[in-house]
């Protein structure tokens, strides 16, 4: 069995994968990796295990970790089933890498767009050739309610997905209104640009926002929560 563990940037989300097929999937605080890894290992015959660190922990929590279980570590330099052409590999996040590694392998052949919507909004281009070109990054809902509480005089933090009316009645709403109709607009945007740029393309969603979106957006997507991880392991298993 392998373990895919994706450090991100307010919480860590782990998988055991048997085969292509995703048997078990944690989700908990930072603080607590040592530990809840510790426990998944106990629990399953763990092989091999990978791991994104998006966001750093120390040096020695990873010493930590590999005490547990080796990891291979995602970074620029791993080998990966796709031929990547970004302009300047060595600043491509790994969580982006292991996108477009699920990508290659659940859509062969195919002209693949993922969006990630989580703390930033991700979206990432493969063409059928497996190449990848690049993609964008954008602030995601929660990051823009922040933005608009912390960089203003008088506006509320806000941190609801509900949007009533895209006319707001108050301010709280106008945020509201303002914030998800502009990541709704701006994601199908996206979308259709790279629709009248290539021909069939199939739309990936992922992250923590994605059950929200998925029910928002108008174009036709698949929705899974889990791409990352499916990413990792199919990145595990093109090293071994």
């Amino acid at each position: 069995m392998n373990l895919t563990v994706d450090i991100g940037n307010t919480r860590v989300k782990a998988a055991v994968f048997e085969e292509d097929k995703l048997i078990d999937l944690f989700v908990f605080d930072k603080k607590k990796i040592i530990s809840e890894i510790k426990k998944i290992v106990k629990k399953r015959t763990i092989s091999a295990a990978i791991v994104s660190n998006v966001a750093t922990i120390s040096e020695k929590k990873m010493v930590q970790l590999n005490k547990i279980i080796h990891f291979q570590v995602v970074s620029a330099t791993s080998k990966v089933p796709f031929i990547n052409l970004y302009k300047t590999p060595e600043t491509l996040g790994v969580d982006r890498i292991a996108l477009v590694a699920a990508a290659v392998k659940q859509f062969p052949n195919k002209n693949v767009l993922v969006i990630d919507a989580g703390t930033c909004i991700t979206f990432d281009f493969v063409n059928s050739k497996a190449e990848y070109l690049g993609g964008a990054i954008s602030p995601g809902i929660q990051l823009r309610y922040k933005a608009l509480n912390i960089f203003t005089a008088n506006l509320p933090l806000i941190a609801s997905l509900e949007l009533k009316n895209f006319i707001g009645r108050n301010t709280e709403e106008s945020i509201i209104s303002g914030v998800l109709n502009g990541v709704q607009k701006e994601i199908e945007g996206v979308i259709n640009d790279y629709k009248e740029e290539f021909l069939h393309l199939t739309v990936v969603l992922t992250g923590g926002d994605t059950n929200f979106l998925s029910k928002q957006l108008k174009s036709s997507i698949f929705a899974n929560q889990n791409f990352l991880l499916q990413g990792l392991n199919e990145i595990l298993k093109y090293n071994e």
